[in-house]
């Protein structure tokens, strides 16, 4: 086998000792290639205290290190520290490839032969995002546990705190709040949601908030009324009063059996046209001879049917009709008045509220027994209802007998009756027997048949 010219150009100690024989702890030696010869010496080997792991093995004294133009083989570096790779030819014989070098570890990268020196800003480590820091919140505020479902409970505290409020201040504002005000004990639901949510979320404000407000809710849908006066005097006679809206007259022949079957003394009909109107009067001429009404189609018409004597015809000025009279029972003048303002539609809240007011002024001029009947187009959430009672001092007859949330509309439609806005309302004079609801099949809305009696001065 030829030998290296690099080797043959170096001079071969004779008494020098191999360094690279001296043992090393955990440092494994590389291992020679087949065929190459060591130099041999005949002086003894000096015995050497193995260095730790972390020093250099020192060269023996007199040794050269002869310059090769050879690359400098890396040597593979101890787990415990890395050690120098000395160059090829210093004190070793071995010729061949050196041992290949592990990976280099994660932080200490091994630079590239030829590469461009790393710059140390740059290769500064950028944490990942979403990773925190020790001295960062490990819970950011678009992050923090429960925000969505605090989120979610302030939006449903919202509607039930703002009809609420309004409820509270005895006003119907302007829409939506006349229009949800229908509603105010259906929100009771997403008010006692959010405080759900809100315990959820563990917010403390947020949860006292919601128990303030479904509270709140709760009582302002309890029952109202002004006055808890029952009628004074013996019973005079009893009077039965039905009301009901026949939708456009399509209800006609329905309000027609159900006449026939409760008899009625007072029938307030609303929605009653030409054709409805003429229906009535022919039908009933021996038991409800008498009749105030106003002749108009669609929605406008309107009738009202005595057994009694009438009198005295008036009419309430409104966008549909509301005829009344003076009726004579027992030998006592009893107004009687149909009431049926414009419902609160988006931009007809003012005239929903005007005729609502002129029903109020009529109620506080009365001087006698007083019946006033038919579609509110309002429940007793609504101040202008309220109102009503207050000035006449008079009782809606459900409420008399416990049932002031009895939903009579709307009784078609895919959404199930949630609003009382069909009332009789009586005056002291009269005391409350019983209260019903009735269905009447072609309209939206249950008629009200209450059982009244008429009582004397004693």
């Amino acid at each position: 086998m030829d030998s290296d010219p690099a080797l043959a150009a170096a001079p071969k100690p004779d008494a020098a000792p191999d360094p690279q024989q001296a043992p090393e702890p955990a440092a494994p030696k590389p291992a020679a290639e087949p065929g190459a010869q060591k130099p041999k010496s005949d002086a003894p080997k000096p015995q050497q205290t193995p260095e730790p792991a972390a020093q250099k093995p020192a060269a023996e004294p007199g040794a050269q290190k002869p310059k090769s133009d050879a690359p400098k083989p890396q040597q593979t570096p101890e787990p415990a520290a890395p050690k120098p790779v000395p160059a090829p030819g210093s004190g070793s014989g071995a010729v061949g490839p050196a041992p290949a070098a592990p990976e280099p570890a994660a932080s200490t990268p091994v630079p590239t032969p030829g590469a461009p020196e790393p710059d140390p800003i740059a290769a500064k480590p950028v944490p990942a995002p979403g990773v925190t820091g020790p001295f960062m919140d490990p819970h950011p505020p678009s992050r923090r546990p429960g925000r969505p479902a605090a989120l979610l409970a302030g939006l449903l505290l919202v509607v039930p705190a703002l009809v609420t409020a309004c409820r509270l201040l005895d006003t119907d504002g302007i829409t939506p709040v006349p229009q949800l005000l229908s509603f105010l004990p259906w929100l009771t639901v997403p008010a006692g949601l959010g405080l759900l949510l809100a315990a959820v979320a563990r917010r403390r404000g947020l949860a006292l908030t919601a128990v303030v407000v479904l509270a709140t809710t709760a009582w302002s849908s309890l029952p109202y009324t002004t006055w808890t006066t029952i009628g004074h005097g013996l019973p005079v006679a009893r009077v039965r009063v039905l009301a009901a809206n026949v939708e456009f007259g399509q209800a006609t022949d329905a309000l027609i059996a159900t006449i026939r079957r409760e008899r009625p003394a007072l029938v307030y009909v609303s929605e009653c046209d030409r054709a409805c109107g003429r229906a009535l009067t022919t039908a009933f001429t021996a038991e409800l001879p008498h009749y105030a009404s106003v002749e108009a189609d669609g929605s406008a018409g309107s009738v009202l049917l005595s057994a009694h004597p009438l009198r005295d015809w008036r009419m309430i000025p409104a966008t549909m009709g509301m005829p009344g009279a003076t009726a004579e029972i027992a030998g006592r003048s009893v107004r009687v008045q149909l009431a049926h303002p414009m419902p609160p539609l988006p931009g007809q809240v003012d005239v929903w509220k005007r005729e609502l007011g002129r029903i109020e002024d009529f109620a506080a001029l009365r001087t006698g027994p007083t019946l006033i009947a038919g579609d509110f187009n309002a429940s007793q959430d609504h101040a202008a209802f309220r109102a009503i009672l207050k000035e006449g001092r008079l009782r809606d007859a459900a409420w008399a007998v416990r049932r002031s949330r009895a939903a009579t509309w709307p009784v078609e439609g895919p959404v199930p009756p949630y609003v009382q806005i069909d009332h009789v309302l009586v005056s002291d004079e009269f005391s409350v027997d019983d209260v019903r609801f009735l269905d009447l099949d072609g309209t939206d809305h249950r008629a009200v048949l209450a059982d009244l009696d008429l009582r004397g001065d004693r």
